[in-house]
């Protein structure tokens, strides 16, 4: 599209191909007075995730199965209407699915190294558990005779 801010960065040298994304354009809802009426302000983007060649494969694999959920056919479609204009709508999806598509593709996160407890802070807790059942203790009729 001529005059859109540039390819959308999805991470490092990989970007969303503008021949890939498939704008459609509608009327959207809600306040607006006239001029809402007569153009079509909401925007639909598409992105075929299942055929594209612009992802390397491990990404195209990773952003499959972890937007099963999201998909129709392998195609992801991201929706904005919050702005009144057409321009800043267009702006806010392709943003929107750069995001997506960026989280989606990102690594697993590492595996979880298990940490012990410190010996201070349990030790600390069962000082307070023991004086908490002396305070309850103390409170108990048998003293009051």
């Amino acid at each position: 599209m001529d005059g859109m801010s540039g390819p959308h960065v999805i991470r490092g040298s990989v970007s969303l191909p503008e021949a890939e994304l498939v704008w459609r354009f509608s009327r959207s809802s809600g306040p607006g007075g006239q001029h809402v009426n007569t153009t079509d302000t909401a925007v639909e983007l598409r992105f075929d995730l299942a055929k594209t060649r612009s992802l390397p494969e491990v990404w195209k694999r990773r952003a499959l199965e972890r937007l099963a959920g999201r998909l129709t056919d392998g195609v992801v479609t991201v929706r904005a209407s919050e702005h009144r204009s057409q321009w800043r709508n267009r702006e806010a999806a392709a943003v929107r699915l750069a995001a997506l598509l960026a989280e989606a593709t990102a690594p697993p996160p590492g595996p979880r190294r298990p940490t012990r407890i410190p010996r201070g802070i349990n030790e600390r807790r069962l000082r307070e558990k023991k004086q908490r059942s002396q305070t309850k203790r103390g409170r108990s009729a048998r003293d009051w005779g």
